[in-house]
């Protein structure tokens, strides 16, 4: 079965996020860094990975999105810093 992910892109200043899923992650944050997002990606300048979780189930994927969308920012913050305590931009 094929990965999926879904991941938190922020801007330089750490002040917005956006999280997305994708098959393909390497692939998607490429687009995302060469102005092929969104809207709101393109608005908020957000190109730095700070998080993701990979998956064996899309649907799994999809609920995970959906739960994160709708945490606070703290909670998301806490989430983070588990894997990525400084918030650094992760290479991948």
């Amino acid at each position: 079965m094929k990965s999926s992910f879904v991941y938190i892109l922020t801007n330089t200043y750490r002040t917005t996020f956006y999280i997305g899923v994708t098959s393909d992650l390497k692939k998607r944050i490429t687009e995302h860094i060469e102005g092929f997002g969104s809207a709101f990606i393109k608005r908020y300048n957000l190109k730095d990975l700070i998080f993701f979780e990979e998956f064996s189930n899309i649907n799994q994927t999809i609920e995970r999105e959906k739960q994160l969308k709708n945490w606070h920012r703290e909670w998301k913050l806490n989430l983070i810093r588990e894997q990525n305590p400084s918030l650094s931009t992760l290479i991948i």
